[in-house]
């Protein structure tokens, strides 16, 4: 089962910078994330998704797998290969995977003005090594499906990495 975290950042390079040190602490294998979004809200008030993980580039290369062994059934392999990517990539576009997109904008409606919140759907994690990586850039939880003690694990680290700051 994943976890939702979600944290807000005085501003949008905040949040960018901590989704960018959570994707390094992935290839380390030291976090599995199913989704990462940043929602910014800009002046105007109107709340804008900045999404991480696209669903149409893993839906083409599925599409292109599939329509290539279909395409052997039928004695043409590329041109299988070629209608499956395309509806792959159109059915992947398509599909909201992850974190549901009005969950995040009505959070995001909370944010002040130019104000960021990153949303991290977490598989699995090691605390201990992920804590002190995105401690140091502080933030305030804003909702997560941990436990309450988690939880205040999560926020008390945010609050000591941004008084060391």
């Amino acid at each position: 089962m994943s976890n939702l975290v979600a944290i807000a950042y005085p501003d949008e390079a905040t949040a960018q910078e901590v989704g960018k040190t959570l994707v390094e602490l992935q290839k380390e294998h030291v976090i599995d994330l199913d989704d990462l979004v940043v929602a910014v809200r800009e002046d105007s008030g109107k709340v804008k998704l900045r999404q991480s993980f696209h669903g149409g580039a893993a839906g083409a290369a599925g599409g292109a797998l599939w329509g290539g062994l279909i395409g052997l059934i039928f004695l043409a392999p590329l041109l299988g290969m070629a209608v499956g990517a395309a509806a792959g990539g159109a059915a992947g576009s398509m599909s909201d995977y992850g974190i549901d997109d009005k969950f995040m904008k009505e959070l995001g409606e909370k944010l002040g003005p130019s104000g960021a919140a990153l949303f991290v759907l977490i598989r699995s994690s090691t605390p201990d090594k992920v804590l002190p990586r995105v401690s140091q850039y502080g933030g305030e939880v804003l909702h997560t499906s941990l436990s309450t003690e988690d939880e205040q694990v999560l926020q008390d680290a945010l609050v000591e990495g941004a008084a060391a700051r």
